[in-house]
């Protein structure tokens, strides 16, 4: 083998290497944010370990809604999809916690719909 086929095979070897190493961090980090190991912006993500069906507990909700309200004081005024990006939930996960909340005057709400925005009283 000459030393230029030499060469370039061990420049391609190192190049799939890097390749490899970068697809593989990608793949961590995106397992990790799925299953919540991770915040996007060192806010506390909220992990749901619960069977599909299965009723959360008292404590699962109280859970939720703690992170919501702290959430909310801390960024007033955002949208649900914000919150869920930022929290790692889902509208599902939070429309019952938000509901009682309400209820219950810890939150209050401005606007309809898709355009509800949450605050803090």
């Amino acid at each position: 083998m000459s030393d230029f086929q030499t060469e370039m095979d061990r420049v391609v070897q190192g190049f799939v290497s890097q390749i490899t190493e970068l697809a593989r961090r990608a793949a961590i980090e995106m397992v990790e944010k799925s299953l919540g190991k991770s915040g996007a912006r060192g806010s506390g993500r909220v992990a749901l370990s619960r069977g599909r069906g299965a009723k959360r507990t008292s404590a699962d909700l109280e859970q939720i809604s703690s992170h919501f309200v702290s959430f909310v004081t801390k960024h007033p005024g955002l949208r649900i999809e914000q919150i869920n990006k930022e929290l790692g939930t889902s509208t599902k996960d939070l429309a019952l916690p938000i509901r009682k909340l309400v209820a219950d005057g810890v939150i209050k709400t401005k606007g309809k719909k898709r355009s509800t925005t949450y605050f803090a009283k």
